[in-house]
C-alpha cells in the first residue's frame, strides 16, 4: 500500500470509531432530557433514576467522544494538511462553531447537570440538560454541514492568486440542499444507535428493578421510530444524491448502461462488472423510484458518466470501487431492517395483548407476555451492534462511492495528502491510534457494564436515594 492508500486507511479507522460514540452521545442526551421532563410532570420514581442511569451512560460515552474526536483532528492535520490548507477558510467557520458548541456548551452544561443534583433549582437544572441535548443536535449539524461541502461544494470561490478556496456566504454553507437532506437520516440513525443500547440494557437488568423494564422498552420504541425515520429520510436523500452525485446512486447498484425504470438488486452473485451477476434477487424499477420519485425514471449509467465526466473534468477514471459501494449500500440496509425488527419484537413480547385468549394459541417465540427467556437474552445484545453496523455500513458508502473526489468536481484525494509524508509515519501513527482506541474501547465497555450492573436508586432490594435524615426529638 502507498502512502495514499495507508492515510486513507488511517482515516477511515479513526473515523468509524470515533463515530460508534457520536450517536449514541446524541441519543442519549435527548433520552436523559426526556426522563427527566417526565419525572417533573409525572414525578414518578422511575423516571429520576432513569434519568440518573442515562445521564451516567451519557456522561462516559461524551467523555470518550471527545478524546477520539481530538485523535481525529490530529490526525487530519497529520495526512491531509494540503487539503485543511487549500480549504482551511471554508472549514474554519464550521470547525470552529463545533468546538465551542462541543467544549464549551456541551461539556459546561453536563458538567452544571451532573453536579447540579439538589443544588439548582429543578426547572433551571432540567435546562443544562435540555441544552446539552439541544448542542449535541447543533454540533451534529455544523460537522455534516463540512461534510456535505466536499459532497455538493456550494458557497465558495477560488482565490486567483493563492488558488485557494474562501467562504462567500456562511448561510449557504448550512442550507446546502445535501445537509438538509442528510441532517434527519443521520439523527434518525443515532436514535436507532442509542435505543440498540438502552433496549440491550434493559432486557438484560429487567430482573433486578422493575424501571429496567421500562427501559427496554424506550429503547425498543425509540430503535422502531429511529428506523421508521431512517427510512423515509433516506428515500430523499437518495433523490438528492442522484441529483448532485449521480455516479454514487450508480455505482450503489453496479449499473453500467443508463436505465429508464432501472431494477433494484437486493442479492447478487458474480461479478460486479459490465455483465450482470449470474444470479440477482431484483424489485423492478424500485432503483429508479429511490433515485428519482418516479418508477420510469431514468439513471445514469456508470459508462455514460464516466465519459461526461472525462470530458468535463479531463483524462482519468472517475468510477469508485463498485463492489464496495454495492455491498455497504445493502448491508447498511439490512443492519437497520433487523435492528427495526429487534425493537417490534420486544414491544410485541412485552406488550399487554396477552389477555386475549386467541394469542395463547402462538407459538412460544411470537406469544407475548412470555418472558424474556436465556436465549433472548444473549441474542439481544446483537439489538446496539445492527444500528452501529448499519451507521458504518452507511458512512463507509458516503465517503467511498464519492472517490475519487475530495471535493467532488474541484479536487481529488490524492490532492489533499499532507506532502513530504512517509509510509513509515503513517504506520507508525496508525499503531499508535489502534491502541489508544483499545485502551478506550475496553474502559468505555468496562464501564457502561459496571453502570448498568449497578443497583439503581430506589431499588426495593437494593440501594436507596441518600436524603438528609429527618430531625427527632431529643431527650
Amino acid at each position: 500500500m502507498d502512502v495514499l492508500d495507508l492515510t486513507r486507511l488511517q482515516f477511515a479507522v479513526v473515523t468509524i470509531y470515533h463515530y460508534l460514540f457520536v450517536p449514541l452521545s446524541i441519543c442519549l442526551a435527548a433520552t436523559a432530557a426526556g426522563l427527566q421532563l417526565a419525572w417533573m410532570r409525572t414525578s414518578r420514581d422511575k423516571y429520576l433514576h432513569l434519568t440518573k442511569f442515562v445521564g451516567k451512560l451519557l456522561i462516559v460515552t461524551f467523555a470518550v467522544g471527545v478524546v477520539t474526536g481530538l485523535v481525529q483532528e490530529f490526525q487530519f492535520g497529520l495526512g491531509w494538511s494540503a487539503f485543511a490548507r487549500f480549504y482551511g477558510d471554508v472549514f474554519g467557520p464550521t470547525l470552529a462553531i463545533e468546538g465551542m458548541l462541543a467544549f464549551f456548551l456541551e461539556a459546561t452544561f453536563l458538567a452544571l447537570w451532573y453536579f447540579g443534583w439538589d443544588r439548582l433549582p429543578r426547572r433551571l437544572h432540567a435546562a443544562t440538560i435540555v441544552i446539552v441535548a439541544v448542542g449535541t443536535l447543533l454540533s451534529a449539524y455544523i460537522i455534516l454541514a463540512a461534510n456535505s461541502f466536499m459532497q455538493n461544494p456550494v458557497a465558495y470561490a477560488l482565490d486567483p492568486e493563492t488558488g485557494r478556496a474562501h467562504l462567500t456566504s456562511f448561510t449557504e454553507l448550512l442550507t446546502n440542499e445535501v445537509v438538509l437532506a442528510a441532517f434527519p437520516h443521520t439523527m434518525a440513525g443515532a436514535a436507532m444507535a442509542g435505543g440498540g443500547v438502552l433496549l440491550a440494557i434493559g432486557v438484560w437488568q429487567a430482573r433486578s428493578h422493575t424501571a429496567f423494564r421500562t427501559l427496554s422498552r424506550l429503547g425498543a420504541w425509540i430503535t422502531l421510530a429511529g428506523g421508521l425515520g431512517t427510512v423515509i429520510s433516506g428515500d430523499h436523500l437518495g433523490k438528492v444524491m442522484t441529483d448532485v452525485q449521480p455516479m454514487k446512486m450508480a455505482a450503489a447498484e453496479a449499473l453500467y448502461e443508463t436505465t429508464t425504470g432501472a431494477p433494484f438488486s437486493v442479492f447478487a452473485i458474480g461479478e460486479l462488472g459490465h455483465d450482470r451477476p449470474f444470479f440477482s434477487i431484483e424489485v423492478p424499477k424500485l432503483l429508479s423510484f429511490l433515485g428519482t420519485g418516479s418508477f420510469d425514471g431514468t439513471v445514469q449509467g456508470i459508462d455514460d458518466l464516466q465519459a461526461a465526466y472525462v470530458a468535463q473534468y479531463g483524462p482519468g477514471s472517475y468510477v469508485p470501487m463498485i463492489p464496495v459501494a454495492f455491498w455497504t449500500f445493502r448491508l447498511m440496509m439490512g443492519a437497520g431492517i433487523l435492528a427495526m425488527v429487534f425493537g417490534a419484537y420486544h414491544l410485541w413480547k412485552t406488550s399487554e395483548l396477552r389477555r386475549f385468549t386467541v394469542l395463547r394459541r402462538l407459538p412460544v417465540l411470537l406469544r407475548p407476555g412470555t418472558g424474556d427467556p436465556r436465549w433472548y437474552r444473549r441474542f439481544v445484545l446483537l439489538a446496539p451492534l445492527l444500528p452501529a453496523a448499519a451507521n458504518t455500513f452507511g458512512w463507509i458508502f458516503t465517503e467511498t462511492a464519492r472517490q475519487p473526489w475530495l471535493a467532488f468536481g474541484i479536487s481529488k484525494v490524492a490532492d489533499g495528502v499532507s506532502p513530504g509524508l512517509t509510509s513509515a509515519e503513517v504506520i507508525a501513527s496508525l499503531a499508535g491510534f489502534t491502541v489508544v482506541y483499545g485502551l478506550l474501547a475496553v474502559v468505555w465497555c468496562r464501564l457502561v457494564m459496571h453502570l448498568s450492573r449497578k443497583p439503581l436508586e430506589g431499588d426495593g432490594t437494593g440501594a436507596t436515594e441518600k436524603t438528609e435524615p429527618e430531625p427527632v426529638p431529643a431527650y
